[in-house]
C-alpha cells in the first residue's frame, strides 16, 4: 500500500512541476513578445520624431506638394495615437507608403536631394527603417516561438488552464506587398 501512495506522490509531484515549469516558460516567452514589441515602438516613435523635420525640410523646396505633406503627418499622427497592436501595425504600413510618396517628390528637386540637412535626415530614417525592419523579424520569431509552445501539446494543455492568449504576427499590408513600378 505505502508503495502504491510513493508512487502516486512522484507522479502528482511530477505532474505539479512540469505545470510549473510550463507555465513559467509561457511566461518567459510572452515577455519576449512583449518586449520585442516594445523595441520596435523605440525605434516606430524615434521615426515619428524625423518625420516632421523631414517634412519641413521638403516643404521648402515644393510647396506645391501639399496633400502629400498632409498625409504623411495624418499617417504619423495616427502610428502614434494606435492604441492595438494590430492598429499600430496597420497604421505603420500606411506610414511607411506615405514616406515612399514624400521620397519620391524629393527625387524631383536636385537642389532638395543635394542639401546636407535633408541627406542626413533621409539617412538617420533610412537607418531607422532598417533597424524597424530588423527588430520585426525579431518580435516574429518570438511570436512564432510563444505560439508554438501555446499550441503544441502538452503545454497547450496549460496554456489554456491558464488563459495565455496568442500574438499576432507583423506582416505587410496589401499594398506592402505589391511589387514597385520602376520607371526609366
Amino acid at each position: 500500500m505505502k508503495l502504491g501512495l510513493i508512487i502516486f506522490l512522484v507522479v502528482v509531484f511530477l505532474i505539479v512541476m512540469y505545470v510549473i515549469s510550463t507555465y513559467n516558460l509561457l511566461v518567459r516567452l510572452r515577455n519576449m513578445v512583449k518586449d520585442q514589441w516594445a523595441q520596435i515602438d523605440v525605434l516606430i516613435k524615434r521615426r515619428a520624431d524625423l518625420i516632421p523635420n523631414l517634412v519641413e525640410t521638403v516643404k521648402g523646396y515644393a510647396k506645391h506638394e501639399k496633400d502629400t505633406f498632409e498625409a504623411v503627418i495624418s499617417a504619423r499622427n495616427k502610428a502614434m495615437s494606435a492604441t492595438t497592436t494590430e492598429s499600430e501595425m496597420e497604421a505603420n504600413g500606411e506610414l511607411t507608403q506615405a514616406l515612399g510618396r514624400l521620397f519620391a517628390i524629393a527625387e524631383a528637386y536636385p537642389e532638395l536631394k543635394a542639401n546636407t540637412n535633408f541627406q542626413d535626415l533621409q539617412n538617420n530614417l533610412k537607418e531607422t527603417e532598417d533597424k524597424i525592419s530588423f527588430a520585426r523579424q525579431f518580435y516574429n520569431d518570438a511570436v512564432l516561438s510563444y505560439k508554438n509552445k501555446l499550441e503544441m501539446f502538452p503545454s497547450n494543455i496549460v496554456a489554456n488552464l491558464f488563459n495565455f492568449k496568442s500574438e499576432p504576427f507583423f506582416e505587410a499590408t496589401g499594398t506592402d506587398r505589391e511589387v514597385p513600378k520602376v520607371q526609366f
